[in-house]
């Protein structure tokens, strides 16, 4: 991430959770996103670094690095 912030639609695209922008828009106003443990319905809710953002049983952490974290995947 280079910005400070990302828009949660745009993230889940670029973290692999969906396969087009096209696809975040129901999966997150399904009530199937949930941003740091609590479910989100703005498409364009704006993350931060260290943010973590979970579709389907899989999740990625918001990041301005490669570094590594403790997630299981």
């Amino acid at each position: 991430m280079r910005d400070e912030m990302i828009r949660l639609g745009q993230f889940l695209k670029l973290a692999n959770l969906v396969e087009t922008g096209a696809e975040a828009k129901p999966v997150i106003a399904e009530g199937l996103v949930q941003v740091n443990g609590e479910v989100e319905t703005r498409r364009g809710r704006q993350l931060r670094v260290g943010d973590v953002v979970e579709l389907r049983g899989q999740a990625a952490r918001v990041s301005d690095t490669d570094a590594t974290d403790d997630l299981p995947w």
